[in-house]
């Protein structure tokens, strides 16, 4: 059985490909994928080649976590059926192509623990690993909303509407004029526009780590900065306006499967919105300019691929 699948080959090369699917484990289930969303911060490492050294990490790869799809084949101890509508974080199916994080094709057979049931949920499903991520960098501190957040792009929108949800008031800075508009009970503004150097959390979502030492510079004593971001290389800091701050310096990981259960349930209740984060879609056959959009076009906040009109 065969997939189609978006390969980067090599840094800055990228192909759509028709893949064997490998031998599926006892008990995968295999999906057909409707849309898969193109990640600006990890997927962007993987294709300019300045991902670090990471487990799995090699070329040629599929990339991909975001992906939402149909149940097309599952066995009975599964627990799912034909026709259910799932969230694939990811998939390794590849044979030795490798998938970091391969979420990204038209089919992939994956094991029943890694899907999650979306019922009707439209394409906003495709935002559920970023905003699993937010409400991880939140939960895994003291759950307090951020006083500031660094960049407006999803990951930076998903942090503010978690923290407003979580009764915070919180302050975005974006330096992009495009990025700008789009706030939702918070106020957004440009980091030379901002005096405050009393904020008792800061949350980076920039993934710049030449950011870090001017926003230690905005922490009150004892304050927290939060790396929210993925970034490519050595992270450092000033020690002396740490020092005489106290600050602390936090990072947040990957989400787990409580956070992916606690945003379904702020959706479910209407407590979270996921609305005009989605903002470009392009079939699969154009797969290339959907990335190349992606990384590119400041006002492509999220780019979906469209696998449902083949490729």
């Amino acid at each position: 059985m065969d997939t189609h699948a978006v390969v980067i080959v090599s840094p800055r090369k990228l192909e759509l490909q028709t893949l064997p699917l490998a031998a599926s484990g006892s008990g995968e289930v295999l999906v057909d994928v409707e849309l898969s969303g193109i990640s600006t911060g990890t997927e962007r490492l993987l294709w300019s080649g300045e991902m670090p050294e990471f487990p799995g990490m090699g070329y040629p790869l599929v990339p991909g976590y975001e992906s939402i799809g149909t149940v097309a084949r599952a066995d009975a101890e599964s627990g799912l059926s034909v026709g259910d509508r799932v969230f694939v974080p990811g998939a390794s199916c590849y044979g030795s192509i490798r998938g970091l994080f391969g979420g990204t094709a038209s089919r992939v057979s994956v094991a029943p623990a890694r899907l999650t049931r979306i019922g009707t949920m439209g394409e906003e499903a495709t935002l559920l690993a970023l905003a699993a991520t937010a409400e991880h960098a939140l939960a895994s501190g003291s759950g307090a909303p951020a006083d500031l957040i660094v960049g407006h792009g999803v990951l930076g929108r998903l942090l503010a509407r978690l923290s407003v949800l979580r009764g915070g008031a919180p302050v975005v800075w974006e330096a992009n004029p495009e990025r700008m508009g789009g706030e939702r009970s918070y106020r957004v503004t440009t980091p030379e526009a901002e005096t405050r150097r009393d904020y008792q959390t800061i949350y980076d979502a920039s993934g710049d780590p030449a950011a870090i030492d001017g926003l230690i510079g905005r922490l009150r004593r004892g304050g927290e900065l939060v790396l929210a971001g993925f970034y490519p290389g050595s992270v450092s800091f000033a020690f002396p306006p740490a020092f005489m701050r106290e600050v602390r310096v936090r990072i947040a990981a990957e989400w787990q499967p409580a956070d992916l259960e606690a945003v379904l349930a702020y959706h479910r209740e209407a407590r979270l919105d996921l609305d005009g984060l989605v903002t470009h879609r392009m079939p699969a056959s154009r797969a290339a300019l959907a990335y190349e959009t992606a990384f590119t076009d400041p006002s492509c906040l999220k780019m979906l691929i469209d696998w449902r009109s083949g490729s």
